[in-house]
């Protein structure tokens, strides 16, 4: 991934919290017909040290975990916020008209290497905190043993554990930086206007990372 100095963000626990919010990961394996791509949640753990191992599980007739290159890293793709950056949104479009569209946005690249984990107890355990995480913030959180065992176990023989321990992090936050602070704050009244949650989103990134360069 191509990452401008500006755009960097090599800070391990902000990387983990968009893991950890935004969990659905996109899986690129290399298989023996070539890429190939699964969209998979993932379930974070800061253990071990320093970047974490991420857990999911695929079905058992997806061929991504048995036709997989052994010695060949893995790469799993998680996306934040992202948003068009409109020219007209930018404070010095009146000062010379030299404004153009762009895309802002935030992504974790997470490399490692991949073990499969064909066992029913940790599946079960997987699919427990993989749950929990995803529940937490139900006033009401669903568990899996709110299922009859029986049916969950069921399920589970027909899925696939995954591990991926996580050997590097690349993080690009693409959040208006290479703009003055008075197109910055202009770009932030203009996403604040669309009134949906993927541009707000997107000005509070901008919001809190120009605090943070200040």
């Amino acid at each position: 991934m191509y990452i401008p100095k500006h755009f960097d963000e090599p800070r391990i626990e902000v990387m983990h919290d968009l893991v950890r919010a935004r969990p659905l990961a996109t899986l690129i394996t290399l298989s023996a017909s070539g890429l190939n791509a699964n969209h998979i949640p993932l379930h974070l753990s800061a253990e071990p040290a320093p970047f974490g191992v991420l857990r999911g599980h695929v079905a058992r007739s997806n061929p991504m975990w048995s036709d997989l290159e052994k010695d060949v890293e893995v790469l799993t793709v998680f996306h934040g916020s992202d948003a068009y950056i409109s020219p007209s949104w930018y404070a010095s479009r009146q000062e010379n008209g030299k404004v153009v569209p762009t895309w802002n946005y935030a992504v974790v690249h997470a490399y490692g290497w991949l073990r499969v984990i064909d066992d029913a107890s940790w599946l079960r355990s997987h699919l427990e905190a993989l749950t929990a995480h995803n529940e937490a913030a139900f006033s009401n959180p669903w568990a899996v043993s709110d299922a009859p065992y029986e049916f969950t176990e069921k399920l589970i023989e027909a899925i696939v554990g995954i591990e991926i321990t996580i050997t590097k992090l690349s993080g690009k936050w693409k959040v208006s930086q290479n703009q003055p602070e008075q197109n910055q704050i202009s770009v932030i009244s203009g996403l604040r206007e669309c009134g949906n949650f993927e541009a707000e989103s997107m000005a509070a990134l901008i919001e809190a990372n120009a605090k943070n360069a200040r």
